[in-house]
């Protein structure tokens, strides 16, 4: 039987059960044989089937045309330079262009009687916007931005920030590298994992895990102003870093570790898009294993929310030994208003690794469900608590989903794939960030690795 028939057999049967979950979507790889001029052809597919909205989607396969890889001197004895958080090209920039940043510095992770405790090696750290340049195959850092403000930053007495932790009463404590002394808290420090930029008024905006927040910075590195979730605490709202808490209260729920992944902003400017890398813990650690993972829009004129949509990260019990809670969003990239790459990914690496896949997901069929179930006893329950059930009955559409890059297949040796960029609609661009080597201390690579591939279209 050929590609082309078992493929229409498939759609046929998968549009017979209309009345499939709303949650129930497949992705599989595909070949499809067809006849043009006389000639038999065939094209590797993509075939997603999305039960919500009753389609099945063929996406031709992107060409891998690059493969490039990080050489900086390590930032300490066993610290690897890190980049690749994030990943953002600027419109008219050349092609090779990019923008990124690593995350809020080294640390780890140490056991101490039982206690896991958090330990930050070079606490001064900067976190720091970085302009690179693919050449060659090697990915060349051109200029670095460090992040700061004006005026003195309380942990380092410069206008520098840190990537510390910011409060006391809901952040991880702080450790030093032997995790045997508690170091300071900074009101200003960044857990950087987005970068975007909008083109109206040539600033940047940063996704911050630890609020979560959305940081504004100037293209010199200066921090404009934060916005956080109702609620937060006002101690962080100082003349340095003007705080506007626009944010929905529920975000305040956020899994430590699992904040603001990811931020995007339409080519007009008009609008912003923040991802939450995991479900929120709401009401508590109980939903970890929820699908829904938020996306907020915000309306960049007022900085007020104007939407929300319910994510559903890909059903752990198609893989094999995966839990819900290791799925999660990584990045997105902003097409238009109802248009996104999601960078969806699992906890693994190597041959290990099962998804690693960056989707076009489509808003505009989707469920506005801002505000409506964030509070179980306004709502019965919240969103994280619904069952796939509930989801149908309640009306709650999901945004589809299209199988854009599938890297696993491709072998993608990282576990971290965190940026992802779009340039001219065609070129997708993915790299990971690599955690400052702290898993990998005896690696004399520095194991950031950066690959390109040109989709047979174009998106806009």
């Amino acid at each position: 039987m050929s590609s082309s028939k078992k493929w229409l057999i498939t759609a046929i049967a998968a549009l017979s059960v209309g009345s499939a979950s709303a949650l129930s979507s497949t992705a599989q790889a595909a070949e499809l044989s067809y006849m043009l001029n006389g000639q038999n052809t065939t094209i590797s597919t993509y075939e997603d089937w999305n039960a919500a909205h009753t389609s099945v989607t063929l996406t031709i396969k992107p060409k891998l045309t690059g493969k490039y890889t990080l050489s900086q001197p390590d930032l300490a004895p066993g610290i690897k330079f890190g980049i690749g958080s994030s990943l953002a090209h600027i419109p008219g920039d050349p092609d090779d262009i990019f923008y990124t940043t690593a995350d809020r510095g080294p640390n780890g992770e140490i056991d101490v009687n039982g206690t896991t405790r958090r330990t930050f090696p070079l606490p001064n750290y900067t976190p720091t916007i970085y302009k690179i340049q693919l050449v060659q195959g090697q990915i060349k850092v051109l200029d670095t931005i460090p992040l700061k403000i004006n005026g003195k930053d309380p942990v380092t007495g410069s206008n520098l920030i840190t990537g510390l932790p910011n409060l006391k009463s809901r952040d991880e404590v702080p450790y030093d590298k032997a995790a045997a002394n508690v170091i300071s808290y900074d009101p200003y420090g960044l857990d950087v994992e987005g970068l975007a930029y909008n083109p109206k008024d040539d600033t940047f905006w940063i996704s911050d895990e630890y609020g979560p927040y959305l940081v504004q910075v100037k293209r010199d590195g200066t921090l404009l102003q934060r916005l956080a979730p109702k609620g937060i605490s006002s101690e962080l709202n100082t003349p340095e870093l003007p705080l506007k808490d626009v944010l929905p209260a529920a975000y305040l729920t956020r899994r430590q570790n699992r904040g603001a992944e990811a931020v995007g902003i339409t080519p007009d400017g008009k609008w912003l898009f923040m991802a939450m890398q995991s479900p929120l813990r709401n009401p508590d650690k109980n939903v970890d294993n929820s699908r829904a993972l938020r996306i907020l829009k915000l309306d960049l004129a007022t900085l007020q929310p104007v939407a929300e949509y319910a994510y559903m990260a890909e059903d752990a019990k198609q893989f094999k030994d995966l839990k819900q809670s290791d799925i999660v969003i990584s990045d997105l990239n902003v097409i238009n208003e109802n248009t996104l790459l999601i960078d969806e990914r699992d906890k693994n690496a190597g041959d290990k690794a099962q998804l690693k896949r960056i989707y076009q997901i489509d808003l505009s069929k989707a469920t506005n469900i801002l505000g409506k179930y964030d509070d179980a006893a306004k709502a019965g329950k919240t969103l994280e608590q619904l069952s796939t059930e509930e989801f149908d009955k309640a009306g709650i559409v999901p945004p589809s989903k299209r199988t854009i890059l599938d890297v696993v297949e491709l072998k993608y040796p990282n576990e971290k794939v965190e940026g992802i960029s779009l340039v001219n609609g065609h070129t997708l661009v993915i790299v990971n960030d690599n955690d400052f080597g702290v898993d990998r201390l005896d690696s004399k690579e520095n194991g950031t690795d950066l690959w390109t591939f040109e989709l047979p279209y174009v998106l806009k």
